[in-house]
């Protein structure tokens, strides 16, 4: 029997987890826990997929730019800081 919203409870997953794991492997399944969103199961590969396109950028703070960096941006703040000036 399968959920077509693709949403289960921790309890479904206890008791049919062979279901859900056959379903998740054609598409993500969410597991909820107390009516809230707790878990997404989904195949390997749309994973993989999801790892390749995230954003691997980092928040960083001024103290953990390198030298060169530091005075990239400081550079970039001067020159917009002399045209907003200019622009006045």
């Amino acid at each position: 029997m399968t959920n077509k919203t693709g949403s289960y409870t921790t309890s479904d997953l206890s008791r049919r987890s062979g279901d859900i794991i056959a379903e998740a492997l054609r598409h993500p399944v969410t597991i909820t826990q107390r009516n809230k969103p707790r878990l997404v199961l989904l195949n390997i590969e749309d994973y993989e997929r999801l790892m390749r396109q995230s954003d691997m950028r980092y928040a960083g703070t001024i103290e953990n730019l390198s030298d060169e960096l530091f005075a990239e941006f400081e550079g970039a703040v001067d020159a917009y800081a002399d045209s907003d000036e200019s622009n006045r």
